[in-house]
């Protein structure tokens, strides 16, 4: 009875009767291939962009290996066909070469090993129909390390980084990057914003018209009939327009939501009759002010932090 061999491996099995006085080679041979199948490391030089790896039956071949290093000057994507397409195949590929190697065995799919990488992978021996299966595809690590760092990040936390495509650049400045540019900021340009804890993009134009609407608080005219106070509703200047009917009025300002450099203009919509501006801070009067005469109608006060330097003037 002629020998016969393993499906996936070559392994001579020695017919009844056979090989008398020679066995032992053929099991010292045997035993190597097993050797090779569990534990072997071959070096696979490729060239050009196809190889066929094969395990042939009986005889130590470089399929038979279960790590393959992928070594030599493939000039381009180098296809590795494994052969026969009938065997099952479990390989650790290195791929120490420049070029992407990607591993057939049948018309079903296909694995590839990009330049540097390194992969689990099997095949189906599925005949002509036979895939590659990327064991490493869809691994779930409990603990991960890079470069002997540990991965501290949950998965929901990295799945948020998921379709981000900042460049480096736009990475750096984001963590802290002090090169300051000098590009010119225009209308259409975004800014971002954290809208109570959710961060939004908006445009340059957005934020002046909020800041225009802010810079100057414009008040309801009021009218004067002994002391009035005018108060800042945030940190704004403030335009209050007054109508005196009567005699001399007070009009006091106050200063507690104010900051340094704000202002507050009085308008004194009428020509006659007069009016004192003085201001409080949280409700004490601590300057008397100035008084507008008849002729005069505007009172302009620039605030220094603690009070105000007043002039008065007229409408043009």
């Amino acid at each position: 009875m002629a020998s016969t061999y393993t499906a996936n491996s070559g392994i001579e099995k020695i017919g009844a009767g056979e090989q008398a006085g020679t066995w032992g080679t053929t099991t010292n041979n045997n035993l190597e291939i097993i050797d090779r199948a569990i534990n072997g490391v071959g070096s696979i030089t490729l060239s050009g962009t196809t190889h066929t790896l094969t395990t042939s039956d009986g005889t130590l071949s470089e399929g038979g290996n279960k790590v393959l290093v992928l070594g030599g000057s493939p000039s381009g994507t180098n296809t590795i066909t494994i052969s026969p397409n009938d065997q099952d195949k479990i390989y650790i590929v290195h791929n120490t070469t420049n070029q992407t190697a990607t591993f057939t065995q049948g018309s079903g799919a296909n694995v590839s090993v990009v330049a540097g990488s390194k992969k689990i992978i099997y095949a189906d021996g599925a005949g002509s129909g036979a895939a590659i299966i990327d064991v490493t595809d869809a691994l779930d690590i409990a603990a991960l390390r890079l470069g002997g760092t540990a991965i501290t990040s949950t998965a929901a936390e990295l799945n948020k980084l998921d379709g981000v495509n900042s460049t480096t650049t736009e990475l750096n400045i984001v963590d802290g990057d002090t090169s300051v540019g000098t590009t010119a900021v225009a209308a259409g340009d975004g800014i971002v914003t954290n809208d109570a804890g959710t961060m939004r993009h908006t445009t340059a134009a957005t934020f002046s018209t909020y800041f225009n609407q802010n810079l100057v608080e414009a008040k309801t005219a009021l009218n004067v009939s002994g002391t009035v106070t005018v108060t800042p509703s945030g940190a704004t200047s403030v335009y209050q327009p007054l109508v005196v009917a009567s005699g001399s009025q007070t009009v006091r300002v106050a200063v507690t939501n104010l900051v340094a450099g704000q202002y507050v203009i009085i308008d004194k919509t009428t020509s006659a009759n007069s009016m004192t501006i003085d201001w409080t801070n949280n409700s004490a009067v601590t300057s008397s002010g100035i008084s507008l005469g008849s002729s005069a109608e505007l009172g302009i006060g620039i605030f220094n932090g603690s009070g105000f330097s007043f002039t008065e003037t007229v409408k043009f």
